[in-house]
């Protein structure tokens, strides 16, 4: 992979999980946590999110692609296997 298109990617991927951070800090701030527990919270929803959206993603990956073929007719280009 091109060193540009590393960079981009890590800059992408820290803007993301900075997003979260910040999100699930607001929400443990506006849910009434204060002190060491804000701390506390915010690392547990920012790791909670994450590791759901890591999970999440490549199962919706291989959910459409499942659907994909299951609904997609056979194509007519492909050279039946045959046994013989």
């Amino acid at each position: 992979m091109p060193e540009k298109i590393k960079k981009i990617l890590i800059v992408l991927s820290l803007a993301l999980i900075l997003a979260i951070a910040l999100v699930s800090l607001g929400i443990a701030y506006a849910g009434g946590v204060r002190g060491v527990g804000l701390l506390g919270v915010w690392f547990f929803l920012t790791g909670g999110i994450i590791v759901i959206l890591a999970q999440l993603i490549p199962a919706s990956i291989l959910l459409s692609a499942l659907i994909g073929t299951a609904l997609s007719p056979f194509r007519k280009g492909e050279m039946p296997i045959r046994a013989t």
